[in-house]
């Protein structure tokens, strides 16, 4: 079984590839995004959000703290070598993170917050009542975009994002 990590992965000593940034929508897998970009910046000028910076290496790697990702597809359009690429299938999601809420939320703690419910266009965050008045966030990770948006806008930062990234274990 062959281990498939990049070259900052090993130097880094991060052999499960915990510590990899998030890269543009539709970047190709971690391995494959670092051979094949070419670090020229083009799609970090390219996002409208300014939500595209220059990460190690000078690879392009998604800040969230500045909004959410609304897809446009300006990054992967300018993207000359490929390391940004669409599926042929349209339906196919542009990366597979998920938000998650900890439990210091505020809204969790009997604290009235809803910022993430109204930002999350997808309706993945919604709030239900519970016991004795408090508003509760319940997340529907299949309904998540893992825009940002959420993780963007929270007071304390009790939203996270997470990649479901392929396992980087593959068959030789």
């Amino acid at each position: 079984m062959k281990h498939n990590v990049s070259r900052a992965q090993l130097l880094s000593g991060d052999l499960e590839g915990e510590a990899i940034p998030f890269r543009p929508p539709w970047a190709l897998t971690e391995v494959d995004f670092v051979d094949r970009c070419n670090s020229c910046g083009d799609c970090i000028t390219a996002c409208p959000d300014a939500l595209i910076l220059a990460g190690r290496g000078r690879l392009p790697q998604m800040e969230f703290v500045r909004g959410g990702c609304d897809f446009c597809a300006a990054c992967v359009d300018i993207c000359k070598t490929g390391a940004l690429c669409r599926d042929a299938d349209s339906s196919a999601p542009p990366w597979r993170i998920k938000a998650t809420i900890q439990p210091g939320c505020l809204s969790l703690n009997a604290v009235i917050c809803r910022s993430c419910g109204e930002v999350c266009d997808e309706r993945a965050i919604r709030f239900r009542l519970a016991t004795g008045g408090v508003a509760v966030p319940l997340l529907d990770a299949d309904r998540c975009s893992g825009c940002g948006a959420c993780f963007a806008v929270c007071p304390i930062q009790a939203v996270t994002l997470s990649s479901m990234n392929e396992s980087r274990n593959q068959a030789a």
